[in-house]
């Protein structure tokens, strides 16, 4: 079965993890260059104070970029998040989003970069947002690109 932007969206939604921390992916695009995921701040996803948990908000961005890079790239790639960065710049409450932006030049790029079995890292940025737009964290996570092996050997180019 093929996986569709749609089918993973839901299949995403519906995974344990993420299920049970109230994050919901709402869309990937079409094109693989967008994903858009929500956490719905609850009894169970909230802290002490009852504003989101750090660890929440962190785990709604963890494979988003990787994710949108991953399927660009195609199965000729090795592509995983390494480590991510967070800046959290106010309590979050009800319903937070983040908005992942890989836009086709990039993966472009990144492929170009990563030609021959060269090691890619590269950092991405997004912005967790609250229901009146507020910025609540900004975050940073770095994925790691290389072509795979059998790729590069059957071309000759293996470094």
């Amino acid at each position: 079965m093929k996986i569709t932007p749609r089918r993973l969206a839901i299949g995403m939604s519906l995974w344990a993890p993420n299920l049970f921390s109230g994050i919901r992916v709402r869309r990937f695009s079409a094109d693989w260059t967008r994903a858009t995921v929500e956490l719905h701040v609850n009894l169970l996803t909230r802290n002490y104070v009852k504003t989101a948990f750090g660890g929440s908000m962190s785990a709604m961005t963890d494979p988003y970029f990787f994710m949108l890079v991953m399927h660009q790239l195609g199965r000729d790639y090795v592509v995983w998040d390494t480590r991510g960065e967070i800046e959290f710049v106010k309590p979050g409450r009800g319903v937070l989003t983040a908005e992942f932006h890989v836009p086709k030049e990039q993966a472009a790029e990144l492929r170009e970069r990563a030609h021959g079995g060269a090691k890619v890292l590269e950092w991405f940025e997004t912005v967790i947002t609250d229901s009146e737009g507020d910025v609540v964290a900004k975050v940073r996570r770095e994925v790691y690109i290389r072509e795979k092996k059998r790729v590069t050997a059957a071309r000759g180019t293996d470094r």
